[in-house]
């Protein structure tokens, strides 16, 4: 491990943070605030690498997040609050934990059951909920998916997908019946919420991340619209100037060029 080129290019990162602390006016002003929502961004550009299949940019794009993980572990330093050997050795301890199948005694049979006992070892540890570790602030989308997994570490989950499905069929019904009612929009936006919270779930039983699949429904539809945008100023027009009909000729060519 002495000479492994992996250390040598932490370490070479490492520095040229440091230099970059007390030299560079950008740099030195930064603060763990201050780079909060660069970090959110940067988290957002690898995402669109992963879904774009592209390898070199997410190569890249977990450069951006490692600088930034740096970044945070030197103010900490500055702090005194923490170092980047407290983040690693913390990291390294928690792994050690919550893999008692790899460092302990523990036997399991899937990868099912590591996930179920990884949520088990956390209540171990002093969480005081299964769900205490989501973030408030996190993506509504995003973070169904993950109070759907973390309450089926525990085992409070669904049976068979057709289980699901009758749920999701159940939301639609009511969903229908409060706007059908006529009643509040508070009504009507919880049923939808509910609805949408099924819908969740049941992606996960058919094994479909909801998420990546809405994301790539958007840039389908993105793509389709453009078409048309291009296709009606090839014919001087805007789309205001067009009927629905006319839109949609452009919309089914556009369809058929998925």
């Amino acid at each position: 491990m002495k000479n492994d080129p992996r250390l040598k290019a932490f370490e070479r990162l490492l520095t040229i943070m440091d230099e970059l602390r007390t030299a560079c006016p950008w740099d030195m002003k930064q603060t763990i605030e201050s780079l909060r929502y660069l970090t959110i961004e940067e988290t957002y550009e690898l995402s669109d690498a992963i879904l774009k299949k592209d390898m070199e940019g997410v190569k890249e794009e977990l450069g951006d997040l490692m600088l930034h993980l740096v970044f945070y572990a030197k103010i900490g330093e500055e702090k005194k609050a923490f170092d980047i050997t407290d983040i690693l050795e913390g990291i390294s301890e928690k792994l050690i934990r919550r893999h008692p199948h790899i460092y302990g005694d523990i036997k399991v049979v899937d990868a099912e059951e590591v996930k179920q006992n990884w949520e088990k070892i956390k209540l171990k540890e002093g969480k005081k909920s299964v769900l205490g570790g989501v973030p408030k602030s996190m993506a509504p989308l995003i973070k169904a998916i993950r109070i759907q997994e973390k309450v089926k570490g525990v085992g409070f989950d669904w049976e068979q997908p057709e289980q699901v499905w009758e749920k999701v069929e159940e939301e639609i019904g009511e969903l229908h019946q409060e706007i059908t009612a006529n009643t509040s929009q508070e009504k009507i936006e919880g049923e939808f919420g509910d609805l949408l919270f099924a819908l969740v779930n049941y992606a996960r039983f058919i094994n479909v991340n909801p998420d990546e699949a809405l994301e790539k429904t958007n840039r389908k539809f993105i793509k389709r619209f453009q078409y048309l945008e291009k296709e009606a100023s090839k014919i001087g027009k805007s789309l205001d100037e067009m009927s629905l009909s006319e839109m949609d000729i452009y919309w089914e060519e556009a369809k058929k060029l998925d």
